[in-house]
This record gives structure tokens, sequence and C-alpha cells, in this order.
């Protein structure tokens, strides 16, 4: 299913590393360029939308998601704490511990909501059941927001800052739920948004990274699905684009104008056969899939 009936998109290589667990992927408008990691190999990228060699800092610890500071900064979600992270020099200094006193869990999947408060998703380093949490950061305060989640994934918010989404990918189930423009905080319980019907999940993959267009599209990831598939604010299917790669993990909106998606993928866990039937497994994908993209907020550190 191409979006509205259209012919299917082309989908090709933009970044070609292969990484065992690509994820993150951040479009930093002002330094024209796409920021996303290697969790597993502990290695933060970063390539200009206009093309070049793609450049590759390695980290001392696994971190996962990124958040705008300034021109040159981001904040790193790791596995231990909240880090401002220089994308000039490398050097980095930890902002907040994020769970530090858990040994048995990392940061996954995080962004920052319009009004600058970033949400981290959090979960058990080995996918233990309700080892995740998804944790709420603005001017320098952390609250917990939901706990008892397995792998959290899809955090996004829509365009307005009124409302969020968040996933439990082991669960296969996206959530909604109203949020205070202003502070980023829920105004009440989460609501199922999308949940599989009998015999869907398996075949339609498992909800993993999203993003949040300027028409209010939910474009989500779809892990083992081979898909990257797009929803209507009220939880419809409207769009399906096929993958040449099984485990899709997160889009992000790139290009000079922020109107064409990318999306990071993963290796891990394949065979030999599967990924000599996945040559791409493992890079960054784009997607000739025009979008209207939104800039991603800058997070509120004070």
């Amino acid at each position: 299913m191409s979006p509205a009936g259209a012919a299917a998109p082309a989908v090709t290589v933009w970044s070609a590393e292969p990484l065992t667990l690509g994820e993150g992927p951040l479009a930093h408008a002002e330094r024209g360029s796409l920021v996303w990691f290697d969790i597993l190999g502990r290695t933060l990228h970063e390539k200009r939308f206009d093309g070049g060699p793609t450049r590759t800092h390695r980290l001392p610890v696994m971190a996962s998601a990124a958040a705008l500071v300034d021109g040159r900064r981001v904040l790193l979600a790791t596995e231990v704490d909240l880090r401002l992270f220089d994308l000039d020099d490398g050097t980095s200094g930890v902002v907040a511990a994020l769970e530090a006193d858990d040994p048995g869990t990392r940061s996954n999947d995080a962004r920052v909501h319009p009004c600058g408060a970033f949400w981290i998703g959090t979960m058990g380093r080995g996918a233990e059941p309700e080892r995740g949490s998804v944790w709420w950061f603005l001017g320098g305060e952390m609250r917990l927001l939901f706990a008892r989640l397995t792998i959290p994934n899809a955090i996004c918010f829509a365009p307005d800052g009124r409302t969020a989404y968040f996933a439990d990918t082991a669960r296969a189930t996206i959530w909604r739920v109203e949020t205070d423009p202003g502070t980023g905080l829920p105004l009440g319980d989460p609501a199922v948004f999308r949940a599989p019907g009998p015999g869907e999940a398996e075949q339609d993959g498992m909800p993993d990274g999203a993003i949040v267009d300027g028409d209010g599209t939910l474009w989500n990831a779809r892990w083992g699905g081979w898909s990257l598939d797009g929803y209507a604010p009220d939880g419809r299917r409207t769009a399906s684009v096929r993958l040449p790669v099984a485990q899709p993990t997160c889009p992000a909106f790139a290009g000079a104008a922020l109107d064409r998606l990318v999306v990071t993928t993963a290796r891990g866990n394949l065979s030999e056969d599967d990924l000599a039937g996945q040559p791409a497994a493992g890079a960054v994908l784009h997607v000739d899939l025009p979008v209207r993209g939104r800039a991603e907020p800058r997070v509120r550190l004070a």
C-alpha cells in the first residue's frame, strides 16, 4: 500500500556504515546534517544532508538518542546519564543521571516535545519484561512518566504539542496521551492509538521509532515488518512503504527543507543467510517520499 495509491517510492542507501543497532536519527537543520547512533557499537555518526563522508565519534558509553542544544552541541541519552556532547571536538559532560543506580537498564528511544521537554525511554539490557520506563526532563528536572514497559519506542509529538505518542514494541501497541503544550507533561491517561488485530502483529512487524510530520501523520518504522508505515491522527494506516531490510528502527526528516525521510536500520540478530538477502541491513536508508517535515525543537536545559 503506497501513499494514496501512488507508485511505490524509491528506497536507496543514504549512509552505508553497517550498524549493529542503528537508532536515534536526528535532523540538525542548523548544521545541515543528520546525527544518529549505533547503540551497541557505542558510536555517534553525522553526515551532511548534501552528501560527503560520514563522521564517526567513538563513545565511552552506549547512547541511543540526542536532543538539539545549539549549533555544535547535543544532549545525549546514554545508558547511565544525559550528557552534553560537542559534535565538533567530541568532548562531553554529564548533565543528569538516568537510572544510574540500575546497571540492568539502558536508554532507548527519545525525542523533544515542542516546548523543549525531553522524553526518554529506558529498557532492560536484555529486554526483560516490564523493566522499561519513559522519563521527562526539562530545565534540569527529571520525572518518571510511565513504568512497567518492556521496550519503549515511537516517542513523538503532534505539531501543536497537545498530543504525545509512545509504544511498547513488545506489546505491538502505540498509545497516545494528551499533553500540556507548555510543559510537555501528560494531562491524562494514555489511550490506545494503534494495536494489532488478530494475527496482524507478526505479519506487519512491531512498532519501533516514529516521527510526526507537519500534517500530523505519524511515520513508524516496523521492526520485523520490512516497512515504514504512516498513520493518520485517528490511528488509520494511510501509507506503507516496503523497505529492503527486515529491521528498520527509526525515521527522521532530512534535506535542506526537511522534506524527505531517512530511516535507520539494524543488522544485529540476523543470520548470515539473512544478511546475504539484506545487504542494506544496518545502513541509513533514504525513502523518496515527499513530506512536510518539521525542524526539531531544542531541549530546554534551564
